[in-house]
């Protein structure tokens, strides 16, 4: 039987680059060799496209440059070798980045441009989700509870005693936890802000909601949805931000996953349920995380949403998988599935 030519794609210049490549070594520790036959394309920090061996110690320095063609007479890869273009068919491609460039659209649009088949969220679903403010708008519009918010441009004064707090404060367009900020008052409000605005030209200002953090690992497209167990964040102080840690496959420093969470069947189909209901909202296909609150009165608000989430060893995503009978080589053949088929067998 012919293995499915798969192009895995890790790494990225966003600040989420080395959770990127702990993520595909991850999935090449689970990838089944009987089935798929791997290219590994890597992209260093400075944005250079490398075919490589895989996820491993110096992959960016051993690597051929390679790219994905946009042309779907050449599709794709094209790698340089000896002065001349190589071309190697895919498959499918199965991307492993998160942030900027990863989760935002950009890259769907090239591989919409290639017409190879991708996993994952399309262009406007990706975009859309990597934009809290965006998110919350449309997902209000769809009857699901969100945060208050207002949003700042970089540069905008921004009046403190206007606001209520406790808030966070965030950039609108990034990932794990990166410029997030807990404001309690006033005089923090403008260094948050600043520090925000590293990482995205646009701000935004979310009040805290009073509720246990939980999440929820969704499989599929439109209407055949599988959704993996809750997960309950059990935090000492602080907000959950293990992904910036030292040492997070040791454990975090102020978090604790509880996987399956411990709440009642009833609030955890009800968790359940409103992932979906988010994840249909959104346009969401192929696979995500959507992270939640849970307020005392029963209420599940949205938090946000990752369209590529974290597949390291100490990631949410394969975790909740995991306690809901779906094990990581597995759930690597349903997504690639889900991809090619349009369903997760």
């Amino acid at each position: 039987m012919n293995r499915v030519k798969v192009g895995i794609v890790f790494g990225g210049c966003s600040e989420e680059h080395p959770v990127s490549v702990k993520s595909a070594q991850e999935v090449a520790a689970h990838l089944d060799a009987g089935k798929y036959e791997p290219f590994w394309l890597g992209i260093t920090k400075d944005g250079a496209w490398k075919l490589c061996d895989g996820p491993g110690a110096g992959w960016e320095d051993d690597g051929r440059p390679a790219v994905l063609s946009p042309d779907r007479g050449l599709p794709g890869l094209l790698v340089l070798d000896d002065g001349k273009y190589e071309t190697i068919g895919l498959d499918v491609v199965l991307p492993v980045l998160h942030g900027r460039f990863g989760e935002d659209g950009a890259l769907q649009g090239l591989l919409e441009l290639s017409g190879i088949p991708y996993a994952g969220c399309d262009i406007p679903g990706s975009a859309l989700c990597m934009d809290k403010s965006l998110a919350y708008v449309v997902a209000g519009s769809a009857g699901i509870a969100t945060p208050g918010f207002r949003t700042v441009l970089v540069n905008e004064a921004v009046d403190p005693d206007s606001v209520t707090y406790p808030v966070f404060v965030k950039p609108a367009r990034s990932g794990s936890s990166f410029g997030v900020s807990k404001v309690s008052g006033r005089d923090e409000l403008a260094g948050a802000v600043e520090a925000a605005a590293r990482y995205d030209s646009k701000v935004l200002i979310e009040a805290a909601v009073d509720g246990r953090e939980v999440g929820c690992a969704i499989l599929g497209n439109e209407l055949e949805l599988f959704a993996g167990e809750v997960d309950r964040i059990a935090l000492s102080h602080g907000f959950f931000r293990i992904h910036q840690e030292d040492a997070p496959e040791s454990g975090s420093e102020n978090s604790t996953p509880i996987v399956p969470a411990d709440l009642s069947a009833d609030t955890r189909v009800r968790v359940q349920e409103t992932a979906k209901a988010i994840y249909r909202a959104l346009g969401c296909r192929g696979l995500a995380r959507v992270d939640m609150f849970l307020k005392e009165d029963g209420t599940v608000v949205l938090n946000e949403v990752n369209t590529l989430p974290g597949l390291t060893s100490y990631s949410r995503y394969p975790r909740m998988m995991a306690a809901a009978g779906v094990p990581l080589t597995e759930l690597i053949d349903r997504v690639v599935s889900l991809a090619l088929t349009g369903s997760a067998r």
